[in-house]
């Protein structure tokens, strides 16, 4: 995109940064913002090239948990698509292991990329938000991680507690500016993160994968797994002017897993 098109009406339509963009939760994120006309910057590790060549949108490799290379790509978004209206922290990763096996580097790679990676976000967004005011959007997908205990992922739990206490205090320092911050707190997910781990368990247990995948659903009183596009869906209605009142918040997107 031209320094032309930067300035044209174009520009009149708000632009939303999503990061962890190149499949499941992120992929649905983007592709809900686009049909609602915002104008978009996708992240990954590798730059999501195919689907922004899909929605119209620019599309950066970032490495979230690297401050030099946050600053960097957020710098590029701008000069591609003007400055942030929103910014949708979405990438993530989960390892599992016994907490008395939990290596230390396990522990800080959850943290780096879990929470670190959303920090660094919010601060290389937080001018252009500030500037933004009430059409200013922070969402951290958080997950019902952030809001019960699971067992064999310590690290990744307390990473996304980490999220959901960082959403809280942001939400109060922006509150002034008019800037919403809120976490969606999504249960387990149809994800190529789930699916892997749907496999692991077969391979490991010998169970089929019909029943592996019982187990991933037994925690949701609806028995089933949630699906991108219904996490999707509350991310668009949060960064609508529908949800300007909402803030603060913590949506689980679970089926009911946290009543």
């Amino acid at each position: 995109m031209s320094t032309a098109q930067v300035s044209s009406g174009v520009m009149d339509r708000p632009h939303a940064l999503v990061t962890g963009a190149s499949r499941g939760i992120g992929a649905a994120i983007a592709r809900a913002l686009a049909a609602d006309g915002w104008r978009l910057t996708l992240t990954a590790r590798e730059a999501p090239t195919v689907l922004a060549q899909e929605l119209g949108a620019f599309a950066i490799g970032m490495d979230q948990t690297q401050a030099d290379s946050v600053a960097a790509a957020f710098d590029a978004a701008r000069a591609a698509q003007g400055p942030l209206s929103a910014l949708i922290n979405n990438a993530g990763a989960v390892e599992t292991a016994p907490f008395a096996k939990t290596s230390p580097e396990l522990w800080q790679r959850m943290l780096d990329v879990n929470l670190t990676g959303p920090f660094l976000c919010c601060q290389a967004a937080w001018a252009d938000l500030k500037a933004a005011g009430p059409r200013g959007r922070i969402v951290n997908i958080a997950s019902t991680a952030s809001l019960k205990g699971y067992a064999y992922v310590s690290a990744y739990v307390a990473a996304k507690h980490g999220v959901l206490g960082l959403t809280r205090t942001l939400a109060l320092e922006l509150a002034k500016d008019g800037v919403t911050v809120n976490a969606v707190c999504p249960g387990y997910t149809e994800t190529d993160i789930v699916r892997d781990g749907i496999a692991k368990v077969v391979a490991k247990t010998g169970r089929s994968e019909a029943e592996a995948r019982a187990g991933f659903t037994a925690g949701n009183p609806q028995g089933r797994l949630v699906q991108p596009e219904e996490v999707a869906d509350t991310v668009r209605w949060l960064c609508s002017p529908a949800a300007g009142s909402v803030h603060g918040q913590a949506i689980a997107v679970c089926g009911g897993e946290t009543m």
